[in-house]
Order: structure tokens, then sequence, then C-alpha cells
């Protein structure tokens, strides 16, 4: 702004000047064409005149050069002051994103100290977890103990309940039982008056007579003993019996009773087919879990190597590894992850920062990855987390694994790092506006290309 004051001093002396040498010209072509008026015209005035008029010609094109002059020294003025103004704002919008900056960097400052108060408390937190996953082991004992005792309570009040249910059971049984005789004596009398009702309508009917004249039929006179009633009944029984057994004859006996004994059969067959089915079911689900639990374990133990070794090779140090957790049998155990970064104490992965379960996962993936590779593995921008060095560990994992197996990586990626450590690149371009065209890079090759040139 200084060296603009000062252009613009200069500029104006320069035109002030010019102004002074373009009037004293005015004056002194005045001054000749009067002098000339009053002379005579010889001819040494004449080629005065001439000298004159050449020199006022001189002069009107140097004032006109001023003119211009001027004209571009009022428009270099006026831009330099736009550009003062321009110049003058921007200093003010720096002091004010100074100002915002010095704000900033003091909410950042009392961040920084809540964050450093925050680590320091944390730092104690896992001891304090290890405290109270003890008291609620103890406490855990304590209430399974509890609902042992429970349970056996539960048992005993359940029993006596079952009897308490049995004998009433037993009351309401009885109870039955006395409703049903009161039934049956009711009903016995009932068909008693029914039979003596038919006995007199079979008397009537079949002998013409009535109870009262039967003794004098039968000639059975008052006085003589009577035949016994049971023997009579009985042998009326038999008689009837016999009448019975006279009756039709059913003739598919014999061959209802070889359909039946076939059915049987069958179904005696089926039984026995359903029960060695149901053994050589429950041996091959046996079975299945005995290899399921060795194949399990097995993977188990090459992923919790791998895991091992990647999470060194991408932490630089430290170690980590996999747990079965929460049952004995695998099939039915969970899993935790236990790691251990170098300077580190042993923590689970909630515990641990961004970037390091980042890294963690990452080597959980690749472990679980080699334990059975597959010929391409596609990896979406899964080193946007990520900072420059581990971002160069990630890079030097993916040659690692490259060197061991004959899987093709192909990345997504957005950082330059990674970019520049891939043996090809593919980009998407648009040379015209809606027109996307595919393009690729060699990067060996382009090596070479610029070593040879």
């Amino acid at each position: 702004q200084a060296q603009i004051g000062q252009r613009l001093s200069a500029l104006e002396e320069a035109k002030a000047q010019t102004l002074a040498n373009r009037d004293e010209a005015a004056q002194k072509r005045d001054g000749l064409l009067e002098t000339l008026d009053s002379l005579e015209e010889p001819a040494s005035l004449a080629g005065a005149l001439e000298s004159l008029r050449a020199r006022a010609t001189a002069e009107r094109a140097q004032a006109s050069e001023a003119r211009a002059v001027l004209a571009s020294l009022r428009h270099e003025v006026a831009a330099r002051a736009a550009r003062v103004s321009a110049i003058t704002r921007e200093i003010a919008s720096w002091a004010e994103r100074r100002d915002r900056a010095q704000d900033r960097l003091g909410e950042l400052e009392e961040r920084l100290e809540s964050a450093r108060d925050e680590q320091e408390r944390l730092a104690e937190a896992p001891d304090t977890f290890i405290l109270q996953r003890r008291s609620l082991m103890n406490a855990l004992e304590e209430a399974e103990a509890t609902q042992r005792a429970a349970s056996d309570a539960r048992v005993a009040a359940e029993t006596r309940q079952g009897d308490a249910d049995r004998a009433a059971r037993a009351a309401l049984d009885a109870m039955s039982a006395a409703r049903e005789e009161k039934a049956r004596s009711e009903a016995q009398l009932e068909a008693a008056r029914q039979r003596a009702a038919d006995v007199e309508r079979a008397i009537a009917h079949d002998l013409e007579s009535t109870p009262e004249a039967l003794a004098e039929l039968a000639g059975v006179k008052d006085g003589d003993e009577l035949p016994d009633i049971a023997e009579i009944e009985k042998r009326l029984e038999a008689l009837r019996a016999d009448r019975e057994r006279l009756g039709a004859v059913n003739l598919r006996a014999e061959d209802e009773l070889t359909e039946i004994e076939s059915q049987r059969e069958r179904m005696m067959a089926e039984r026995d087919d359903l029960t060695e089915a149901i053994k050589k079911l429950r041996a091959a689900i046996a079975s299945l879990n005995k290899e399921g639990r060795e194949r399990l374990l097995a993977a188990f133990d090459k992923v919790n190597a791998h895991f091992k070794e990647l999470f060194t090779l991408l932490f630089g140090g430290g170690a980590a590894e996999l747990q079965l957790v929460e049952s004995d049998d695998p099939l039915e155990a969970g899993l935790d992850i236990l790691a251990r970064p170098p300077g580190k104490k042993p923590q689970t992965m909630t515990l641990l920062s961004g970037g390091e379960q980042a890294l963690t996962a990452m080597s959980l993936i690749f472990a679980v990855f080699l334990t059975n590779p597959s010929p391409i593995c596609v990896l979406d921008e899964v080193d946007a987390p990520l900072d420059d060095s581990n971002v160069e560990r990630f890079c030097d994992l993916l040659d690692e694994m490259s060197k061991k197996t004959d899987t093709r990586f192909i990345t997504i990626t957005h950082n330059p790092i990674t970019m520049a450590r891939m043996d090809r690149l593919f980009g998407v371009t648009q040379a015209e506006r809606g027109i996307s065209q595919l393009v690729s890079v060699d990067l060996e090759q382009a090596e070479k290309f610029a070593l040879a040139s």
C-alpha cells in the first residue's frame, strides 16, 4: 500500500509537469502567432514561420502523447485504488480469520486438556474393571447358589403339590364312583321295573295270561315247593346263548384275521425301522458334532496363528490372540479378541482407539482369508481410517500376502500412498461433460519408460 501511494504521488507530479509544459507550449504558440501576424512576410520570415509551424506541430504531437499518458495514468490510478480497496478488505478478512483461529485454538487447547484428564482417568479403568469383574463373578456364584437352593425348594414344593393333587384326584374319583354307583342302582331299579313290565307283556302275549294265573297254568299249587329261580334262569340263559350261537355265521372272519395280522406285522416292521433310523440319526448327529468341534478347533488354531502374525506385522510389535469364552463347547462358545499394541497393556477391542480397532479388525479379516484364500479379493476403502504410517504397513501386508498366496487384490482407494504401491491403476475420468471414460496405467511399465527417458 505504501508503494502504491508513492507510485500515485510520482504519477501526480508527472501529470502536473506535463500540464505545465502543455500550458507553456500553448502560451509560446499564441505569442509566436501574434508576432507572426505583426510582421511582414518576406522570404526569411516565411522560412521562420515554417519552422515555427513544424515546431508547433511537434509540440501538438507531444501534447497529444502527454494527454494519452495522462489518460493511462488516470486508468492506472483507478485500478490501483480498486486494488488498495481489495487489499484493505482482504486484510480485514485475514484479521477476522486470525481472531477466529485464536478462538478455535483456545477451544482445542481446552479439549486437549480435557482429553488428557480423561486419559489419566481411564488409565486406571482396567484395574477398576478387573475388580468389578471379580466382584460380579462372586455375586454370580452367590446368585447361582441361591438359584440352586430355590430350585431344590421348588422341587420339594412341586412334590408336595403332586401329592396333594393325587389325594384330591383320589377323592374326586371316590365321589365319582359313589355317584356312578347311585346312578347304576337307579338304573338297575328302573331296568327291573321295565323288565317286570316286559315280563307282564310277554306273559300276556305268549301265554295269554296274567302273572297271578301263572301258578295255576304251571300246575303249581299253593304250598308246593317252588323250583330254584337261579337254576331256572341259568338254564334259560344257556338256552338263549345256544340259540344265539346258532345265529348267522361270518364267512369273512378268517380273511379279516389274516388282513389284521399282516397289518400288525407291517406296523411292527415300520416301528423297528423307525427305531433303527432314530439310532442312526442320533449317531450321525453325535458324529457331526464331534467332527464340527474338531474342524472348528483346527480352523480356530489356524486363524489365531495367522491373526497373531498379522497383528505383529501391522502394529510393528505387540501381541494379540483370539479366545473362546462363555462355554466349554466350541460349538456354543463366543469369541473374544485380546489385543496388546506396542507399549500398552492387554485390552479388549472396545478399549482401543479407532485406528487400532481398524488395524485389529483388518488383521482378523486377513487371518480368516489366509486360512482359505480365494483367487480374487476386493478391498473397498479399507485404508480410509488409517494414517500414512499405518497405510504403509497395510501396503506391506498386501505385498506379503500376494507373495504367500496366488490372490489378486483389487483395492478401491483415494489414498495416494496406496495408489503408488499398486501394480496397475484404473480410473474413471470425464474428458467431456456427461461422458465417462475408463483409463488404466501400468505403474511398472510407466516406471521403465521413465527410467528409459
